[in-house]
């Protein structure tokens, strides 16, 4: 009688579903769901998944308080050093030939994709110490207030290391899965990453050229207009009237209502595209420029005005620099 109740029980066991990582809670959802939508081989995925290791120091980056915003004039300085600068001649004398080929493909300076190299990665120097799938499913299994995000991010990963022949566990990037030497999160990898050298990958960990062309590929796409100039200082010393906050990104103020409003359109180009007030903090009170739609271009890289001044103002930077040589 014992033997038939220990035999019974060990065909209980065997019967239970063995989780790929227990740190992972939904996970057998998870790789249900890409068996079924996107043809994954079940084994192997829950072969990968028992390599995942879940991060504490992710968890804690992501759900830190945001520290106060540094004002501009302290921002700036982080990336509008000697050093960024002379990196950024360095690396477009060593990829000119790309960098005039994106141009001319996509109409972006040469200066503004290396200027976003450089404030993302220091030009390849520091894309990130995770492991991508860690950092991908540690926020999206753990993370409850992102989950959606992150898994959405995950699903797009995995197809990516399908779709480009690639390791699911080697690849390395941020502590929110950014990758490579621009950043890109997987979906935006997918959606606008480009083979550019034509080499049959895109690569955008150590194809620098491949990273060019991606960078200036996802500007095109988000609304750049070639030949147009992008923010421009204007005087004003006034209130600023109800309406005008000196935050928002998407231009959407006449050159008439804003010269009603106090500000000089003098350094402005003739137009009549629409505007918008960028307000940034200096030590001693408040700058404001106007900016046009390829300043918001550069926004829809990441959604603030310091970070897309940092780019416009390390690619001026770069190019007097190396006209200066």
């Amino acid at each position: 009688m014992k033997q038939v109740v220990l035999s019974s029980a060990l065909l209980c066991l065997t019967a239970m579903p063995v989780l790929a990582n227990p740190d992972l809670p939904d996970l057998p959802q998870f790789i249900d769901k890409m068996v079924v939508e996107h043809g994954f081989d079940q084994q192997q995925l829950e072969q990968v998944f028992a390599e995942v290791e879940v991060k504490d120091s992710i968890l804690k980056a992501i759900s830190r308080p945001a520290e106060k915003s540094k004002p501009w004039y302290e921002y700036r300085n982080i990336f509008l050093t000697e050093s960024r600068i002379s990196g950024g001649v360095d690396f477009w004398e060593q990829h000119k030939e790309a960098l005039a080929q994106a141009e001319q493909t996509y109409g972006v300076p040469a200066e503004i994709i290396i200027a976003i190299l450089g404030v993302e990665t220091r030009y390849g120097g520091n894309v990130g110490g995770y492991r991508v799938i860690d950092a991908l499913s540690t926020l999206a299994f753990r993370y409850p207030p992102r989950s959606p995000f992150f898994t959405s991010e995950l699903e797009h990963f995995l197809i990516l290391t399908r779709e480009e022949e690639m390791s699911q566990l080697d690849p390395v990037g941020s502590y929110a899965g950014a990758m490579g030497l621009g950043q890109f999160m997987p979906s935006s990898y997918r959606a606008y990453a480009v083979d550019f050298d034509k080499d049959g990958h895109r690569d955008i960990w150590t194809n620098p050229t491949d990273a060019i062309g991606s960078i200036a590929n996802y500007l095109a796409v988000h609304g750049w207009v070639p030949g147009e100039s992008i923010v421009h200082r204007s005087a004003f010393d006034k209130t600023l009237p109800e309406g005008i906050n000196g935050t928002d990104l998407k231009p959407s103020f006449t050159r008439e209502e804003l010269a009603l409003a106090g500000f000089s359109l003098a350094e402005l180009p003739a137009g009549n595209d629409k505007l918008s007030v960028i307000g940034l903090t200096q030590a001693d009170g408040e700058e404001y420029w106007l900016g046009r739609q390829n300043f918001y271009a550069i926004t829809r890289y990441n959604h603030s005005r310091m970070y897309a001044m940092a780019v416009y103002q390390l690619a001026e930077a770069i190019r007097q620099q190396l006209g200066e040589l």
